[in-house]
């Protein structure tokens, strides 16, 4: 059975040398829900967090995101920019097809990820070996 390729959805992931827990409660009451907020055993706070809404595409995802970060009041601001890592994880569960899949990110949305000093990473879950054969990858000229 072949399994298309398809975007997952956009972590927003936060590490802090303080505690994140007010900042992850300020962005669930904008709808950005947190999936954790634990204390490492180094002493550091990560969060990750994620839209109620589930999108086709990263860019709606992502905007959704900025949107909330934007209207944070000044409080939760400063401890936004007391954090050490500011990441947007874009998921992508890679399936046996189609041959090419591209999904872009405006220049507006690339402008105001680097507003809020945000960094971007994608992560591409494989497709399940058991599923797929050498031969699905082939591609008639």
């Amino acid at each position: 059975m072949k399994r298309e390729t398809q975007y997952l959805n956009t972590d927003l992931d936060l590490v802090a040398d303080r505690s994140l827990e007010a900042i992850a409660a300020a962005l669930e009451a904008k709808g950005i829900y947190p999936l954790h907020v634990d204390q490492l055993d180094d002493g550091r706070w990560h969060a990750t967090l994620e839209t109620e809404e589930q999108f086709t595409h990263p860019e709606p995802n992502i905007v959704a995101l900025l949107s909330a970060i934007e209207t944070l009041d000044p409080h939760f601001r400063e401890l936004w920019s007391a954090c050490t890592s500011r990441e947007l994880n874009i998921g992508y569960d890679c399936g046996d097809g189609p041959r090419a899949f591209s999904h872009e990110l405006t220049a507006a949305t690339l402008a105001r990820i680097a507003t809020f000093g945000i960094s971007l990473r994608i992560t591409l879950y494989p497709a399940d070996p058991a599923t797929s054969k050498p031969s699905d990858f082939t591609h008639d000229a």
